[in-house]
Parts: C-alpha cells; structure tokens; sequence
C-alpha cells in the first residue's frame, strides 16, 4: 500500500470512530450525519494528500454482491464483470486506475441484511475511496444508510427500491427505481392494447410491493382495469390459488413482480390454470430457469436494466467480450450494471479531479454517462434516469423485443 493510502486509512478511521459515535444519538441527530459525515471524508482525504504531496491516480474500490446461496449466479456476473472492466480501465489511458480491495474479490452479502453488514465493514477496512453494491435492495437500504454516516461514496448497482438514494448525498445508483420500472410496465400493457390486468404480489418483499404500486397506480391512469390484486410469500411454493382467481377475472395481462427463484413456479402454475394471456414482470425475473417450461413462458415479458440482444456497440462489445471470458451462463443485468460501475468510478474522478471519495462524489453528482446500461443521467436524488429493456421469451430463451425512452416511447426495436 502507497504512503497516501496508510495516512488515508488513518484518518478514514477516525472519522469513522467519530460518525458511529454520533450515530448512537437519536433518529434527528442520524439524519444530521450524513453532511457532516461527507465534510469530514473531504477533509480527511484532502489532509491526506496535503502531508504526503502526492496523488496516485488509484480509485479503492470495495465491491459488494450476493456470492453464494439461491442468487449466487448475480455474484458470478457481479465478479466477472469488474475483472474485466479493472483490466481494460487499468491498460487503457485514461490516467486513472482501478484497485479492488478485499483482495480483489466481491464481498458476499447472501442476499441478508447482516451479512451485507459484515460484508461492508469488511471492505471498509481496507480503507475504499467508494463502495459498488449491491444489487438487491434489502440489503443495500441498511449499507446506504451507514454509508452516508460514514461518508463513503456508495454506488449501487441493481437495488431498484426509491428509499436507498434518499439516505444521502453520498449515495448513487445506476439503475432505475421501483416506481419507474412500474410505470415503464404499465406503459408497455397500454403499448399492447391490454385493457385488464390481475396482479400477484409477494406482500413480504418490498420490492414485490414496490413494483406493485406503481403499475397499479399507472395501470389506473392509462385507463387499464386490475381486475385482480393477490398476496402471495416469498416462501410460497403453490399459487394454484392466485392463479385460477386470475382466470377468473377475465385479465389479459398478469403482472408478477417477484424474483427469478419462483417465477417457474408461478408461470407454470398460471398455464396450468388455464390462463392464455400475456404475464410480466421486473428486472427480477433476469436469470429465471425456464427448463421444462419453454411453452409456459411464450408471450411472457420482463423489463430489465439492458439486454444483450440491444445492437448499441457498447452492449455489443461488453457481450462479445464478456462471452469470450466467461460465457453466456451468468451473462446477466447485474453483470452489466456492476461493469458500468467501474467505469462511472473513472468518469467520476475525470469530472472532479481526484479519487478520494470527496471529489468521487463531486464528480458522480448530476453525472451524464453513456455505457452498457445505455444513456444516464443521475438526477438531484442520485437516481439514473434511463431507458428500460422489454425481454421476452422464444423456445424458453430470453430475447429482447424494445427499448422504451424515459418517456416511455420506443428508442430501438429488435427486427
């Protein structure tokens, strides 16, 4: 480690003694630390530059995503994704180099709120300048929110719930929110001509319910009737229930915005019921397993953050590349979005100047970046407001069918 990153994590630690002291105090007292947090990471930083006199052009970076258990094929693309992009970063001429700490490997959250806290104090002692992930939002809400405490630049990858970016101004994210994905749903439903719709909804995830609302909401303005709402659990296993109340509503359209481990099962129960139209979901669904079930998932749709079939050069040369590395399996949004991630990191210190996370800040706020997951632009809340993806299904693969804009007209269109 160079002289300037021993003093930094001299210093980065007792700003962080002092912010945890202050985050004993009452709820009022935290929402006051995020600022002052922020003040003291510039200082630190820039007293650290200041006693040593050199600035070595090396972005710190701890990664954070979930590496084992049911969604361990998102850690898989996490991973890949940013070995490829330090190497390109650091042999190209950009000026600025990329170090993931942790001995360059993801931190594993498990997809579980304290181990995404064992997984963030364990990459802050290394002494990051910024911290990407991850990529589910129960467990980014608790390492953004002790992040802004802290100071520290957090860069979020695929954690869609609108709460994570409103914990400070030292959060980020590169992917959209749930209310927009929503929106982008019912947008797409109205595009197709559906005039009824049923919804079933996990009511123990808020994620589920996140995405539940905003179609709802925007089902309703575009003159769309739900016709059924039903609950199900995370842990559910049967939804022969919910399906056949689906049926019976007479919906066109049946939205599931849960994630890719029970969408076989739902898909599968649906068909079963009887139901023939269209069922959709979100970006949750990227990975789902569809063996067996090829004929179950015609005319299904998912929005997703970017899709490899999309005929932009920067997908395409990240697909190509990353296919010839890794292959297709764990070819994913979360790989894509982990990927952008680094670069927006080197953008970020161009813009400002510096990689302490001070200027790493300065540099992402308002930032307008061009990359896999297309054009974006980080709004006042930190929030990337971009295009989305419509994925479908042929013979049970994943095929791209549009991209719609911000304002949710067609931007591109596979022929």
């Amino acid at each position: 480690m160079k002289k300037r990153n021993r003093v930094l994590a001299l210093t980065v630690a007792a700003a962080m003694s002092a912010s945890l002291l202050a985050g004993c105090g009452s709820s009022a007292q935290q929402g006051g630390t995020a600022q002052a947090g922020s003040e003291t990471a510039s200082s630190t930083s820039t007293a650290a530059s200041t006693a040593t006199g050199e600035e070595d052009n090396v972005i710190r970076v701890g990664v954070v995503c979930s590496m084992t258990g049911g969604s361990a094929i998102y850690g898989e693309g996490a991973q890949n994704a940013i070995d490829m992009a330090v190497e390109e970063i650091n042999a190209g001429d950009s000026g600025y180099k990329i170090e993931i700490v942790n001995g360059g490997k993801v931190a594993d959250d498990a997809k579980d709120a304290k181990q995404a806290m064992n997984a963030y104090n364990k990459v802050m002692a290394d002494s990051p300048e910024a911290i990407v992930g991850s990529f589910f939002s129960s467990v980014t809400l608790p390492m953004a929110e002790q992040a802004s405490k802290d100071g520290m630049l957090l860069l979020a990858t695929g954690a869609t719930n609108a709460d994570v970016t409103l914990k400070g101004s030292t959060i980020f994210r590169n992917c959209f929110i749930d209310p927009y994905q929503g929106k982008m749903a019912a947008l797409f439903a109205k595009d197709k001509g559906f005039t009824k719709a049923a919804v079933i909804y996990a009511k123990d995830d808020d994620y589920s319910n996140g995405l539940k609302d905003a179609f709802i909401e925007n089902c309703e303005a575009n003159g769309i009737e739900v016709a059924y709402t039903g609950e199900c659990m995370t842990t559910d296993t049967d939804y022969s229930s919910q399906a056949a109340q689906a049926v019976a509503s007479g919906a066109e359209l049946l939205y599931y915005p849960c994630f890719l481990d029970t969408v076989p099962l739902l898909v599968g129960a649906a068909r079963n019921a009887g139901f023939t139209g269209a069922i959709m979901g979100g970006d949750g669904w990227d990975g789902s397993d569809t063996t067996g079930l090829s004929a179950q998932f015609d005319d299904c749709y998912f929005t997703n953050h970017y899709s490899s079939e999309d005929t932009a050069p920067a997908v395409q040369n990240f697909v190509q590349k990353y296919t010839e590395k890794y292959g297709t399996e764990s070819l994913n949004a979360c790989a894509a979005l982990y990927y952008d991630a680094m670069y927006m990191l080197v953008q970020a210190a161009e813009n400002a100047g510096g990689t302490d996370t001070a200027s790493l800040v300065k540099g992402m706020t308002g930032m307008s970046f061009t990359g896999v997951g297309g054009d974006i632009t980080l709004d006042e809340n930190g929030d990337a407001i971009k295009s989305i993806a419509i994925n479908t299904y042929v013979d049970g693969a994943v095929k791209w069918t549009e991209t719609l804009g911000s304002d949710g007209k067609v931007v591109s269109k596979a022929e």
